[in-house]
């Protein structure tokens, strides 16, 4: 199970994105490279990965450039908050983007954009993933101008190089299939941003539309730290809930650069590898636990109010144990086990049936063996175990409530004896 998480060190942009996975994962290049040149749009484009050291860490920059034309030029870094003064080269709206525009590209409209991807040649799952990027973009981009979603025309992010970022980073998307995508703390930016719709406050509306629910920070570094299109990326894969903290394998980081240098930071976006740990023959799952002392309730009416929440559904085990409280207070402790799901019900019964005015909750790991029930005839009466299979072999017991009929310690020990020997003999016909 694959765990990809993004770190936005100096913000995030579509070829930021991209240079980040390819450093990451280098032997994917070439088959970049060939899902480009299936892409509609952009035709005669091709890409490169250079190695890029900025003083203070290492990784990767993606460059993409048109056939036949040079690349282009470094502008002299310039300070300010226009965009173009931001960035040395690329989309408008990118921090790290790339290329000088072919301004017949300019202007695209969502739909050719859309109907363009659909109808190429580009395999399914890429598809889906660079239409689903720029849907959450052309949706962004119809609330900030009012404007029904097919109607959204892009500017900036339609240009031939913003169009080879997403399709980029849709086609690694795909290859990399991870089960996981998580994001850090977003850098807020700040300044002026210059559109095809003129001057803009930085996050863009679209971008800021796009980061909403997201957590961000202001590191004090002024600027567009993230664009629409890195935006529209993090909105598509971060959106589902965060895998649950736990013991997790960090198998490789890697940086993606783009072209602004900021002061005392790299302009870089991290990604983190994570994988589970390897497989094992115990079994995982969660399980909520809820606990509270109570000192005010009489044992009797306690007594009900346990056999009650035993009896919820979700409740897994309930435990009580005497415990001294402040005074020297005897006092009950109650743990009480239950299904995360249901844990909200178990809280709120829990208040109801005891006279306690707090209850500590968590959800936690849990390592289950695997079982199995099984049954046995023995002397003309069904007994029920349960055989459970141990790192060091496998055991079976028998249930207790099957031998409560059985008076005397000893007649149970002897009878249980039988069970077993019954149960070994049982297992090891053919």
């Amino acid at each position: 199970m694959l765990h990809l998480h993004l770190d936005p060190v100096g913000g995030m942009a579509g070829d930021m994105f991209v240079a980040a996975l390819l450093d990451l994962r280098p032997d994917l290049e070439e088959g970049l490279k060939a899902a480009l040149a299936l892409c509609p749009l952009i035709e005669t484009v091709e890409c490169s990965l250079l190695p890029h050291d900025d003083g203070i860490l290492t990784g990767r920059r993606f460059l993409v450039r048109k056939l036949g034309g040079d690349a282009p030029p470094p502008r002299p870094h310039r300070h300010g908050h226009d965009h173009d003064h931001d960035h040395d080269h690329g989309d408008p709206h990118d921090p790290g983007d790339h290329g000088h525009h072919d301004h017949d590209h300019d202007h695209v409209d969502w739909r050719r954009i859309r109907l363009a991807l659909s109808q190429s040649r580009l395999d399914d799952a890429t598809k889906t993933h660079a239409i689903g990027i720029f849907t959450r973009l052309a949706e962004a981009e119809a609330r900030v101008h009012g404007r029904a979603i097919d109607d959204v025309v892009f500017h900036e992010v339609g240009a031939w190089d913003s169009i080879a970022d997403v399709v980029s980073a849709a086609w690694l998307v795909a290859q990399l299939a991870a089960e996981h995508w998580t994001v850090g703390a977003i850098p807020l930016g700040g300044g002026r941003v210059r559109t095809a719709h003129g001057l803009l406050p930085v996050p863009a509306p679209a971008a800021a539309l796009l980061l909403e629910g997201f957590a961000m920070i202001d590191d004090g570094i002024e600027g567009e730290r993230v664009t629409p299109t890195g935006a529209a990326i993090l909105s598509y894969l971060c959106r589902e809930p965060k895998p649950r903290a736990g013991a997790r394998v960090l198998r490789s980081s890697a940086h993606g650069f783009g072209t602004r240098r900021l002061p005392g930071i790299s302009n870089c976006l991290r990604v983190l590898a994570f994988e589970a740990p390897a497989a094992s023959d115990l079994l995982a799952d969660h399980v909520a636990v809820l606990e509270c002392e109570i000192d005010d309730q009489t044992g009797e009416d306690l007594a009900e109010a346990v056999t009650h929440i035993r009896s919820l559904p979700g409740v897994l085990d309930v435990v009580q144990a005497q415990v001294f409280g402040k005074k020297g207070r005897v006092m009950t402790q109650l743990r009480i086990l239950a299904l995360p799901a249901r844990r909200d019900a178990v809280l709120a019964a829990t208040f109801d049936e005891t006279t306690t005015l707090g209850i500590r909750h968590c959800i936690m790991d849990r390592a289950i063996l695997r079982r199995e029930a099984t049954a046995i005839e023995h002397e003309g009466r069904v007994f029920h175990a349960k055989t459970a299979e141990r790192p060091s072999g496998q055991t079976t017991k028998i249930e207790a409530d099957d031998l409560a009929s059985t008076r005397g310690a000893g007649a149970r020990a002897r009878l249980r004896a039988r069970l077993d020997v019954a149960l070994r003999t049982e297992g090891e016909k053919p």
